[in-house]
């Protein structure tokens, strides 16, 4: 996966064609589901104790960008589940072969201590309600944060989607093909076998991939999708410029001085916001190759880059929005969907304005809770 294979240009294909269809079901397409699986994405981030091949972050990364780069949903939805891959690293063996033993396996995760674990012969009951549970609709497994009610222990549970309750509760301006509707378990039983710990880091046997901070995997991958959704913008612009002809006017879109000015930085802002996300991502497994701890300024960088990316992603999109103007307000353009999508994502609490606040105390020297950076 250290190239873009095939099977990632096959999604990617899929993605664009079936786009509108994603988001009008509110799922990805059941086209764009099974093309992701055999991607292999999906599952990229699994041990190799659990059939994984452990590929480096950025080309996990850049995959998931490309996906975007077709849809948006799309690509949110196969790095978020690359993500929640990532656990079963942590998890104990035989709660990881439960977990990801079928080959076909995919889990979501939403790892805010948002339930109640109450001890149990064996394990824990799980009672509690999570937003934002990107791709539940084609998960097969969930992992969902709670607090040890005997210990206050922050804890992360694998349970069985077929255990849980879907709401429909996502109606959202973007990103609507992601499906990421809340949650619920009521006294659901796991047993200790598929219980983790994220912030206690992961197993001491652990490679680079599980080494690599993974708070900041996290807000990469929604940077991937956004980053991805930019370029998107840009080409679908690019393709509306050559043929529009502004009403009034002689000349077409991409003739005016004023697109050719304001494309032109928002494709320098892309190279350079892309440059420096991956060069932090780079930095960071480098880091995580040497050892098992990734310092501070190593894991600082790599959150100042995502954050970057997200928002400088959701401007581009704006001008590309802008540039395309009443065109772009049609649901027949992509440009608004670039836009809804791009500005959907800045919220997320992972890359959200307020998250440039602890790289902030950091850098003024002040103390910080590092534990999630």
């Amino acid at each position: 996966m250290d190239g873009l294979p095939d099977e990632v240009a096959n999604l990617a294909a899929v993605a664009a064609r079936c786009a509108e269809d994603t988001e009008r079901a509110g799922a990805l397409a059941p086209e764009v589901v099974a093309a992701a699986k055999t991607s292999g994405l999906l599952r990229a981030g699994l041990p190799a104790r659990l059939g994984g091949s452990e590929p480096t972050a950025a080309a996990v990364l850049r995959a998931a960008e490309r996906v975007a780069e077709a849809d948006a949903s799309a690509g949110w939805c196969v790095s978020i589940a690359a993500t929640s891959s990532l656990l079963g690293a942590y998890l104990p063996e035989d709660g990881g072969q439960e977990v990801f033993g079928d080959p076909a396996a995919v889990a979501f995760g939403v790892w805010a201590p948002q339930g109640r674990l109450t001890p149990a012969e064996g394990g824990v009951t799980v009672s509690g309600r999570w937003p934002f549970c990107s791709g539940v609709p084609h998960c097969d497994w969930g992992f969902l944060g709670g607090v040890r009610a005997d210990t206050g222990q922050l804890v992360v549970a694998a349970m069985p989607a077929a255990e849980l309750t879907i709401h429909d509760t996502w109606h959202t301006s973007g990103l609507r093909g992601t499906g990421s509707h809340d949650t619920s378990a009521d006294e659901v039983f796991v047993p200790a076998r598929r219980l983790l710990s994220v912030v206690d880091g992961p197993p001491a046997d652990a490679g680079p991939l599980h080494r690599f901070p993974i708070f900041g995997f996290f807000a990469a991958s929604i940077a991937a999708a956004a980053l991805g959704n930019a370029r998107g913008a840009i080409t679908d612009l690019l393709e509306l410029a050559v043929a529009k002809r502004p009403s009034g006017s002689r000349r077409t879109l991409a003739e005016r001085s004023g697109t050719q000015g304001a494309l032109g930085a928002a494709e320098a802002a892309l190279r350079a916001a892309r440059e420096f996300y991956y060069r932090a991502i780079d930095d960071a497994w480098l880091a995580a190759e040497e050892s098992a701890v990734v310092p501070d300024p190593v894991r600082l960088a790599l959150r100042l880059a995502c954050t970057h990316a997200v928002r400088v992603s959701a401007e581009i999109t704006r001008t590309a929005y802008d540039l395309g103007g009443g065109t772009a307000i049609y649901e027949t353009s992509p440009l608004q969907r670039r836009f809804r999508d791009a500005h959907t994502a800045t919220a997320h609490f992972q890359v959200n304005a307020a998250t440039y606040e602890l790289p902030g105390r950091l850098l003024l020297g002040l103390p910080a809770d590092t534990t999630q950076l």
